[in-house]
């Protein structure tokens, strides 16, 4: 009869040791990029000179020569769960699109994140269509569809780490992360 337990118990215990709790800040992930025929696997480009939103802070480390008020406002926040740009961000957005639109040889890579919740499928399609939004949007105010690229994080790649709210909205977002051509 005890051994009736005590190897199920066994088995647990084995299966227990096997697993790891997930980490609050895990190695990225490979991205997901789409291109307008298929879904691929995006590798980053040695070539093309990337300022990201947290590499951007002052003139010395602005090579592409962002205006002032451009400079730390690369991020769109998303609602839980949502890809609709707020009123105030298509503003900034139509902000960059003027930039761009006067700046030849410039691009604009927007990376989609997410928040945690969900499966890492439905966060890595969620983060595309964040940033196919902003491509939308940015598109529609005359920037060549040729000079933006999109890739989506999903969850892998939090802005802040932790749980609760504040956490979960700074991981909702799009970076514009531009480059010269």
């Amino acid at each position: 009869m005890t051994l009736r337990f005590i190897a199920p118990l066994a088995v647990l215990v084995v299966l227990a040791a096997c697993s790891s709790p997930k980490k609050a800040v895990e190695a990225p992930a490979e991205p997901v990029a789409k291109s307008e025929s298929e879904s691929a696997v995006a590798q980053p480009d040695a070539s093309v000179d990337a300022v990201s939103a947290g590499m951007v802070g002052d003139a010395s480390s602005n090579p592409v020569g962002l205006p002032p008020e451009l400079v730390n406002r690369l991020v769109i926040y998303f609602p839980f769960d949502s890809d609709v740009i707020a009123s105030a961000d298509l503003d900034l957005l139509s902000q960059h699109a003027r930039f761009l639109n006067g700046k030849a040889g410039v691009s604009l890579r927007l990376e989609g994140h997410t928040d945690e919740r969900g499966t890492r499928e439905y966060n890595i399609g969620l983060g595309e269509r964040r940033a196919q939004a902003v491509r939308r949007a940015l598109a529609l105010q005359g920037v060549a569809e040729s000079r933006l690229a999109t890739v989506s994080y999903g969850e892998e790649r939090p802005a802040m780490g932790g749980e609760g709210e504040e956490a979960a909205a700074k991981n909702r977002r799009v970076e514009l992360v531009y480059g010269a051509n």
